[in-house]
């Protein structure tokens, strides 16, 4: 099929610069879910109709698959659906999404597509208990014969409440054809995509309807506020597959998926955490409350404890991190390794059963097996113009508050005292320490204030 996404709306209510359709809604534009679900219809044809904001919409997700085509002025839905005609092949039949209604389920548009066939003009239509605002559904025994828009409508249209979503699947030749016949004479100017209804049934063209299997599917964003409800719905619903598949959430309210998550069997999150990028949780794994993971994979029994933030980063089966750690991007760490509170990991690679617990920085270094790094420890990486690596071979103890200048290596089984510069290589299974000498100052006293006089 073809298919036209129309995003040249401008977004008034927004009151923002950025284009209404690229506005995030878990983490990416809204245009972006709804190019996800057209691609997996697998479309011969898609086109984007873009309009206020310029060249931003296609500047961001231009791709090999697809076409823009600029409505300007936006003369209505109809007038931005001619704005794609050129992009569109005759032989299939073409459907109309929007680039603000980022929530249709691609099972939802398959079922339209079916029930259209290629001849056959099919809308996707809901009931709605409160359907103010939206184009009715008018029918004659049974059969659809047109649709009027809320400012055009009379009160026995008012009262109908089978709206439209704006969602339909046409066949392209008579949709050439019927838009060619479109005129502005009504309540707002435009030119209605909906009047192709009326021309359909004078066709002698079915005229059939699917149906959503929620509303959230067909709901729009015209708001920051109906943005952030959508937020909550899409974020609700993905909690609730994850809840379907066996995950423990504290509290599913308090959840916030941007991206892809895959779970293992016993995973638990706790509260106010947010997984960004792809991110995957092997069996057994415990996020604690408050955790920020972004691209991410996290084996089997690691515990991760509250106010962790993990970006672009591996870590070992058993491992335990946290609480207050972070692991930046290029992090690796294998099983059984321990990053306690307030431990920055960068571009790093940690062996099996090697520990860094308080307060210590570990940056483009090699670290190797059952290494205990103390306290306070920091590899000084950057020379104010390179990243240097610090290798630390296996079995090695570094004592509290050490400063490793890197590029240096420490030997295997080596160990570091308390309070080392270590400029050289530490030789392997021997003790290394570089301090100053303690001296007392006899008879120093330490400066006190003097009083002003008055």
């Amino acid at each position: 099929m073809n298919v036209i996404i129309l995003a040249a709306g401008l977004g008034k209510r927004m009151q923002s610069a950025l284009p209404k359709v690229l506005h995030p809604l878990a983490g990416k534009p809204l245009l972006s879910h709804v190019l996800d679900t057209a691609r997996a219809l697998s479309p011969s044809r898609l086109c984007v109709v873009y309009g206020h904001g310029g060249d931003a919409v296609p500047s961001l997700l231009a791709a090999p698959d697809l076409a823009f085509a600029l409505q300007e002025p936006q003369l209505g839905t109809g007038h931005a659906v001619m704005q794609a005609l050129p992009h569109l092949d005759d032989a299939v039949p073409t459907l109309i999404l929007y680039g603000d209604v980022p929530l249709t389920r691609a099972t939802t548009l398959q079922r339209l597509l079916e029930i259209a066939g290629k001849d056959k003009l099919g809308i996707l239509t809901i009931e709605m208990a409160d359907p103010s605002g939206y184009g009715r559904i008018v029918r004659e025994n049974g059969r659809i014969v047109r649709i009027v828009e809320q400012k055009d409508a009379n009160a026995a249209e008012k009262a109908i409440s089978e709206v439209n979503t704006g969602i339909m699947v046409v066949p392209t030749p008579q949709l050439r054809r019927w838009l060619a016949t479109l005129s502005n004479q009504n309540a707002q100017g435009e030119y209605y995509l909906t009047d192709i209804v009326a021309r359909a049934v004078a066709d002698e063209v079915p005229v059939v309807a699917a149906h959503p299997d929620t509303l959230a599917e067909t709901l729009g964003v015209n708001s920051k506020s109906q943005l952030a409800e959508l937020e909550r719905l899409h974020q609700r619903a993905l909690a609730q597959a994850l809840l379907e598949q066996g995950v423990t959430l504290l509290d599913p309210s308090r959840i916030d998926i941007r991206g892809t998550l895959r779970c293992g069997r016993d995973v638990t999150i706790d509260i106010g955490c947010v997984f960004e990028g792809a991110v995957e949780l092997a069996d057994g794994v415990v996020i604690g409350a408050h955790c920020v993971i972004k691209n991410a994979r996290i084996g089997a029994a690691v515990q991760i404890k509250p106010f962790c933030h993990i970006e672009d980063a591996t870590v070992g089966a058993a491992g335990q991190i946290g609480p207050y750690a972070r692991l930046r991007p290029g992090t690796v760490l294998a099983e059984d390794v321990h990053i306690g509170n307030f431990v920055e990991v960068k571009n790093s690679t940690i062996a099996a059963h090697s520990k860094a617990n308080h307060l210590t920085y570990v940056g483009d270094s090699e670290v190797g097996t059952r290494v205990n790094i103390g306290a306070g420890t920091i590899t000084c990486n950057y020379d104010g113009v390179n990243k240097l690596r610090t290798v630390i071979e296996d079995d090695v103890f570094i004592g509290s508050a050490t400063q490793l200048i890197a590029p240096v290596r420490v030997g295997a089984g080596a160990t570091i005292g308390a309070g080392t510069t270590l400029t050289k290589e530490a030789p392997a299974g021997k003790l290394t320490v570089s301090r100053a000498k303690q001296i007392t100052i006899e008879g120093w006293a330490r400066p006190v204030k003097t009083k002003k006089s008055s």
